[in-house]
């Protein structure tokens, strides 16, 4: 797998040249990618699917490598990734990419049109049409997640991203773009080159968000300061069979092991995670103990605290370099962002950390996770999973 991921003000175009650096940085003939598969959240279906397959056109592929869009809310980008991986495990092709991009400055987290009355009379689909900062307000009063736990959570997420960013952690990952900035006011235009992430806010404290008040309930506690960020973004992962890579001779950074997908509550959408992370481990054969690294997206400082503790993980282990509250959450790049992230810091501890874990939350009530091995540490032979059952041997051998 190589993974790269793009901070862009608009998404017109903005897969191009992402697409078109990964294709370089691994001299992969565009003509052997069997599909591109984009997820995307908020723009216009048709129109997103357009804008992409022209992306692709902009970015070197002829018109015989096919694309196609998918929608699953927050885990779009990720949901892209694990329909490549299956896919190419069935056989359809041998080389994908699974990307996601999302402008959420341009288009606005808002229902258009009616909503049929029947909705009304169901609870759990009335539930559904929630502003997800309700949802959380939800998490944390249903779970005591109280406010000083949530304002924690975003500054050390505000901390660790701004120590990866001045280390140059995120340089591998992160395709520069040159675009500009137009003064609203005089219509100037300004050039720019986008190359680090513009939400961190490195002197981030306690006492300063303790001061902000919360957003969707008089006395709640979910504030702009511990909830992710309005973001445009994209990141596209390329994957393809191992026996590929190696005739190749490329680096194989990660493996894609097990994919799952849960539904939980609409109105507690955030606890997704930790009921899609034991689902996907159990799926790799493994135990909880047994991830190294895991990257749970920060919709909310409620939801992240809450999975979390539910599931008794060790800190240190859970978003070393920083999460949405301070990188930002593009609703459709999130995935895709997040196995950069993850399979570059696996790549950095080595032998010391062999498995890690994507989750995220999904509006509407859902939860995604995938596990990841880190790119050198198996063989052919790790594939071989333990039989339970001994209905396959003779009667002699029972």
């Amino acid at each position: 797998m190589s993974k790269l991921r793009i901070i862009y003000p608009t998404c017109d175009f903005c897969n191009d040249e992402l697409m078109q650096t990964l294709i370089e940085k691994t001299n992969v003939n565009p003509s052997e990618v069997g599909d591109i598969v984009v997820g995307t959240v908020l723009a216009p279906g048709s129109q997103r699917a357009s804008e992409c397959r022209m992306a692709a056109f902009y970015a070197g592929f002829p018109e015989t490598v096919p694309v196609r869009t998918v929608n699953r809310q927050c885990s779009s980008g990720l949901q892209a990734v694990a329909d490549v991986a299956a896919a190419i495990k069935a056989g359809f092709y041998d080389i994908g990419i699974g990307a996601g991009l999302e402008s959420m400055t341009a288009n606005p987290m808002a229902w258009e049109g009616d909503v049929n009355p029947r909705v009304k009379s169901m609870e759990q689909a009335q539930n559904c049409l929630l502003p997800m900062g309700v949802t959380s307000e939800n998490v944390a009063h249903r779970f005591g997640v109280t406010r000083q736990e949530q304002d924690q959570a975003a500054v050390e997420s505000h901390r660790k991203a701004a120590a990866a960013t001045a280390s140059g952690k995120f340089k591998e990952e992160i395709v520069p773009v040159k675009t500009k900035i137009v003064d609203p006011k005089t219509g100037d235009e300004k050039p720019v080159t986008i190359s680090v992430d513009d939400g961190i806010r490195p002197n981030t404290t306690v006492a300063d968000l303790a001061k902000l008040k919360p957003v969707f309930k008089k006395d709640g506690s979910t504030t702009a300061g511990n909830s992710s960020q309005v973001s445009d973004g994209a990141g596209a992962v390329l994957l393809m069979k191992r026996s590929v890579a190696v005739q190749k001779g490329l680096q194989i950074l990660g493996v894609f092991r097990s994919f799952a997908a849960v539904g939980v509550d609409p109105a507690i959408m955030g606890v997704g995670p930790a009921v899609a992370i034991p689902a996907a481990v159990k799926s790799a054969g493994l135990e909880l103990d047994d991830i190294d690294l895991f990257e749970i997206n920060e919709a909310f400082a409620s939801q992240f605290v809450y999975c979390r503790k539910k599931l008794e993980l060790d800190p240190e282990k859970i978003n070393v370099n920083g999460g949405a509250m301070a990188i930002g959450h593009p609703l459709g790049a999130t995935g895709a962002r997040c196995v950069a992230t993850l399979l570059h810091e696996m790549k950095r501890r080595g032998k010391d950390c062999r498995f890690g874990v994507i989750s995220m939350c999904i509006g509407t009530g859902m939860g995604a996770a995938a596990v990841f091995e880190r790119g050198d540490s198996c063989d052919d032979l790790s594939n071989a999973r333990k039989v339970e059952t001994h209905n396959f041997l003779s009667k002699d051998s029972r």
